[in-house]
């Protein structure tokens, strides 16, 4: 490292500028990292808009395709989100109807506020759930009417569920997504109507990609710093931001130097990101030590990446490269509780899955779940589902025939040509692209976690 030059106790002018480029890129590079999360909400938000939502109106429903771009989005279930503006609204209302239904509610800092429907405080029974603006001090119903109150400490906040399409009945997980309500608590008598759009077909992009790794994503965050309150929590942030230039009220106006600094940094954070995701080091994400399946998700106690003492941040830059939106019942590591997610992104002698070859992967029958599993196949650069000329990046149990009757197991491929063998349990990949995938169980049963049951690796068939 390059040392900083002293003449009679002080720097001298060259050797003190040149401190101060590696200083402000160091400070830029951790705010990338530690603020991703808030422009990566802000890409949820603003491609929701630009399908046609309206905050506190309307938001999309989509069965995730190859051309729904959102970052390992997956085609199991329907899913229903959008942007909500307290501001706009004062106390807002999510009712919920009774039914298999799983959500949760995030801040514009990506933070957890509330779980909704089965993890939530009412589960399958529905019910409402009141979001109060950041500073409300009006009146609060009592708890006799049935409200889950929540302080929110940002203006907007994101609404996001999902419907179990119980039995594949696809069209009934709509119809319950649809009948979801969201309205302002002065119009409780009178709730205006809340309206879903249907993104079948349609292209959605809710990613940050187009700004992440440019001056772009600063000018994002800066949006954002301007348009919502300071969070006690991220002072110190806050303060490292204000450093680079960026602050609430204040335009964001960098000279040539600061936009220099400030583009290497989103470059460098991007990739330090990614290697995060890819490539982690941390001895606690394999699930088994004789298969490369990794955990998604390493704080299995929360939602926030806490552990005693401290924010672990490795934990947290790993989710956010490659997902959104975190709960607690996303990382619970419990039988029949919500949802399991492994990755695979090796075969099995460790290398990087290729999408000009082609692999087996074996799965031991039947798997351990209450409700059902899946195998989704996601472009590594994108952290979305593949796009290839077949148009499907998901084999599910609740659509196709991966459970044969009386098998002890079935064999899924992957490859960018269909093998003879393969019987139609196979997902295309894409030469010089590489790809990685989500295992998802269900309602996990105990056999899922202790060892007794583990799907194979991806064997290389070429």
């Amino acid at each position: 490292m390059e040392q900083v030059e002293f003449r009679g106790g002080y720097p001298v002018a060259e050797s003190a500028a040149a401190s101060y480029d590696r200083s402000d890129l160091r400070r830029a590079v951790e705010a990338y990292r530690f603020f991703y999360p808030v422009v990566s909400m802000e890409g949820i938000l603003r491609g929701t808009r630009a399908a046609g939502a309206v905050d506190n109106e309307s938001a999309p429903l989509v069965v995730a395709r190859p051309h729904h771009v959102g970052f390992t989005l997956n085609s199991d279930t329907p899913y229903l989100g959008g942007g909500l503006d307290l501001r706009e609204s004062g106390p807002l209302v999510i009712e919920l109807p009774a039914g298999p239904l799983v959500g949760l509610v995030d801040d514009h800092y990506h933070r957890w506020l509330v779980d909704l429907g089965l993890p939530g405080r009412n589960g399958p029974d529905g019910g409402r759930v009141l979001l109060l603006p950041p500073g409300y001090e009006g009146e609060v119903p009592a708890v006799s009417e049935g409200y889950e109150v929540v302080r929110a400490d940002t203006w907007q906040v994101l609404v996001a569920l999902r419907a179990l399409p119980v039995g594949g009945d696809v069209a009934a997980a709509n119809r319950l997504l649809a009948s979801v309500g969201v309205y302002p608590l002065a119009r409780k008598d009178d709730p205006p109507a809340f309206t879903v759009l249907s993104q079948d077909g349609k292209p959605m992009d809710t990613t940050p990609l187009a700004w992440e790794d440019n001056l772009e994503y600063w000018r994002v965050l800066h949006s954002v710093i301007g348009a919502e309150p300071p969070v006690d929590e991220l002072r110190p942030m806050l303060g490292l931001l204000a450093e680079l230039g960026i602050s609430a009220g204040a335009p964001f106006a960098p000279d040539a130097r600061g936009e220099r600094i400030l583009v290497e940094a989103a470059r460098q954070g991007r990739d330090e990101m990614l290697v995060s995701a890819f490539a982690s080091r941390r001895p606690d994400r394999t699930v088994w030590p004789d298969r490369t399946w990794e955990w998604v998700g390493l704080r299995p106690e929360n939602g926030t990446f806490e552990r005693p003492g401290s924010l672990d941040v490795e934990a947290r830059d790993r989710w956010f490269a490659q997902a959104i939106v975190a709960s607690p019942a996303m990382f619970r590591r419990e039988k029949g509780v919500g949802s399991l997610y492994w990755l695979g992104l090796r075969d099995a002698a460790g290398a990087y899955l290729d999408g000009g070859r082609t692999y087996r992967l074996r799965v031991p029958l039947p798997v351990p779940h209450t409700l059902f599993w899946s195998v989704t196949v996601y472009d590594a650069a994108t952290r979305s589902e593949v796009v290839a000329d077949q148009d499907r990046a998901a084999l599910r149990s609740l659509f196709d025939t991966l459970e044969p009757e009386g098998a002890d197991h079935v064999d899924l491929y992957f490859g960018p040509v269909e093998p003879a063998r393969s019987e139609g349990r196979w997902i295309q990949t894409v030469p010089d692209r590489g790809w990685f995938a989500y295992f998802r169980i269900y309602g996990p049963e105990e056999a899922a976690f202790d060892g007794s049951w583990r799907p194979g690796d991806f064997e290389l068939q070429d």
